[in-house]
């Protein structure tokens, strides 16, 4: 099938004869949905949703109102940024609109050396790495008071999301803000009333957050953030009391998710799963979209005396699928629920992330046992804590790369209780990459790894993961965090027939006799064993370990490692604080005369792009793996 995107001249166009501001931003925040649009479908992921409703507020920002926004040269430039950073497809959109980025990159989203999945400073005009949720005020109150140190003026715009008031540093920053009367600061909420795939009132209320805003001292206004003129008119006032009473602002912006396309805005939404918070629609959505988003602009353009716009078309790349893809998180979820119709004393919690955590249906099954806490994780674990302490065995969910980093302290303090509590941490390692390194996890091991009474895990396929969700419910007295990779994968390995789960120990999926790799999680282990493959073909003879555990080992076991004089460790994170330094530890306390150990992992901070280019990058697919290793030992 073909895609279609406005090209640049069609965009300077319309920049050119509509002389009305509110008409010509109107129109072109259409133009600049249409190549939103166009960009994560080309992708294969991103976020429409929010990317259309802030569509409105970001085009006005950035074409009538800033004052020579976000330019790092100039002392006095305006500053907008999106706190959220899930709308950075939009706001790409329109800075390659304006020819502030190269208009190729409309064609780099997600792409190795192209736009990163969150924002990231590296790209010309973004003033702040966001998508990791809640910091955006706090950044910027710096950034104003940097300014005000250096003698510089200019505002401060910050976009937020309305899920993304659950987070508790959002809370924290209002009364510095206006304590110490930053007037140069203005909010602006993103109210398109869902979070992730469910209605914010269902997940965490947020109640009367216009009360709630100035009980913080901050000046308050609301309005339809779809309507220019209204939208303006707030933010004028708002901006001139917010001077004149020297307190920061926040304005209100009523919008709807998906706003532009009538399948996707969620009028008679009824909760259950909102299709298009994430990812990329499916054909037959891109091309309805399409389709409905094209026929509105060039009947607004005809209304206006102008012709039709003319698109540019490209074909979309065909991408391979797994055949028999294993997929650990549903096998887990699946064995979770049928662990649970005989333990009654488990109760999950999730951090508005059920659909990615396997836990949907537990949440089906048992209702009352399932409990959303929104986007709270502090909030979350300390709640296991209180169930775990009166006798109950929580589960809880979230990314890998918000859970034990954000809550570390209350996984700590959950330690020293001595309670049991299960942790299950999604979307971890290197992959899927496109989402760029606020969501790749690879400093999670770190974060948590030396953690007392906490026994880390990763399964390699969906036998080890029902065998670790059971082991961890019924023989571990400890808790457990279990740790998965959420790339779907044909693995070329199985695990033995009579496998079992020992806390230690590893397993031998491919027999050699030059060196040892060991490996886990199905991610590192598959490109090992391909590894492997290659240097067979050399005559080199590569044995392949699966060790799932992450921070503990059985030292008996590990003498059945003793033959090998080379071996070498594969980590799915920074080799800094990974399995493989604390293996290489070990072997060192238990041989008199240890091998040489060899370290392979993410050494630098994770690189965005397709998840093939991305482990190319950073060295760690079969044939870099393969080259290495090969160095080595000959």
């Amino acid at each position: 099938m073909d895609l279609f995107y406005a090209p640049l001249d069609e965009i300077k166009k319309v920049r050119k004869e509509i002389s009305d501001p509110f008409l010509r931003a109107e129109t072109l925040a259409d133009i600049f949905r249409i190549n939103t649009l166009y960009m994560i479908k080309l992708a294969g992921s991103g976020h429409i949703g929010t990317s259309f409703s802030a569509m409105d507020i970001a085009a006005w920002l950035w074409l009538e109102e800033m004052e020579n926004p976000n330019a790092r040269d100039s002392k006095d430039s305006d500053i907008y940024f999106s706190s959220k950073g899930h709308d950075i497809p939009g706001l790409y959109s329109i800075l390659i609109g304006l020819e502030k980025i190269p208009f190729d990159f409309l064609h780099k989203l997600r792409r190795l050396n192209g736009l990163p999945g969150h924002p990231d400073i590296s790209i010309p005009f973004i003033a702040a790495n966001t998508g990791s949720l809640g910091m955006g005020i706090s950044k910027a109150r710096g950034m104003a008071l940097a300014r005000r140190l250096k003698g510089e003026k200019g505002r401060i715009y910050v976009l937020t999301g309305d899920g993304e008031l659950q987070e508790g540093q959002i809370w924290e920053s209002l009364h510095p803000a206006a304590n110490g009367k930053f007037s140069e600061i203005t909010a602006i909420v993103d109210h398109n009333k869902l979070q992730s795939d469910n209605w914010v009132k269902d997940v965490s209320d947020l109640g009367n957050i216009e009360d709630k805003f100035r009980s913080f001292g901050w000046e308050v206004e609301r309005c339809d953030g779809h309507s220019l003129r209204e939208f303006v008119k707030s933010l004028r006032e708002i901006k001139e009391a917010g001077i004149k009473n020297q307190k920061p602002q926040v304005l209100i912006a009523d919008t709807i998710k998906g706003k532009g396309v009538s399948f996707m805005e969620p009028h008679n939404f009824k909760g259950g799963g909102y299709k298009y918070h994430a990812g990329a629609p499916s054909d037959s959505d891109y091309s309805a979209a399409f389709s409905e988003l094209s026929a509105a602009l060039n009947k607004k353009l005809e209304s206006f005396g102008m012709s039709a716009l003319k698109f540019e078309k490209v074909p979309l790349p065909v991408k391979s699928a797994p055949k028999k893809p294993e997929n650990p998180i549903s096998a887990f979820g699946e064995e979770l629920v049928r662990i649970s119709e005989d333990r009654k004393d488990i109760v999950v919690l999730d951090a508005d992330l059920a659909a990615d955590g396997g836990i949907l249906g537990f949440k089906k099954k048992f209702p009352e046992r399932f409990k959303e806490c929104g986007i709270a994780e502090q909030d979350m674990v300390s709640v296991a804590s209180g169930l775990a302490l009166e006798g109950m065995l929580p589960i809880i969910h979230s990314y890998s790369c918000f859970m034990p980093t954000r809550a570390n302290e209350q996984f700590y303090n959950n330690a020293s209780e001595k309670k049991k509590i299960i942790y299950i941490g999604t979307l971890s390692g290197l992959l899927p990459a496109t989402p760029g390194h606020s969501h790749q996890s690879v400093r999670d091991i770190s974060a948590v790894g030396s953690c007392p009474e906490l026994i880390m895990v990763e399964p390699s396929s969906e036998k080890e993961a029902r065998l670790a969700i059971r082991w961890a419910v019924e023989q571990n007295v400890a808790s457990t965090y279990i740790r998965f990779s959420s790339v779907s994968l044909d693995l070329p390995y199985t695990l033995p027939e009579n496998y079992d789960f020992k806390k230690g120990q590893g397993v031998l999926l491919k027999e050699g006799k030059d060196a040892a790799i060991v490996a886990y999680g199905q991610v590192m282990l598959k490109e090992a064993i391909l590894a492997a493959e290659i240097l067979s073909a050399k005559g080199i003879s590569l044995a392949v370990v699966n060790l799932p555990w992450l921070n503990v080992l059985d030292r008996e076991w590990l003498k059945d490692l003793a033959d090998f004089k080379i071996i070498f460790t594969l980590d799915d994170h920074y080799i800094k604080g990974g399995q493989g330094e604390f293996l290489a530890a070990e072997i060192s306390r238990t041989f008199d005369k240890p091998p040489k150990i060899f370290s392979f992992g993410v050494e630098d901070i994770p690189v965005c792009g397709w998840n093939d280019e991305v482990l190319k990058y950073h060295g760690l697919d079969s044939k870099s793996l393969a080259e290495k290793i090969e160095k080595i030992i000959l």
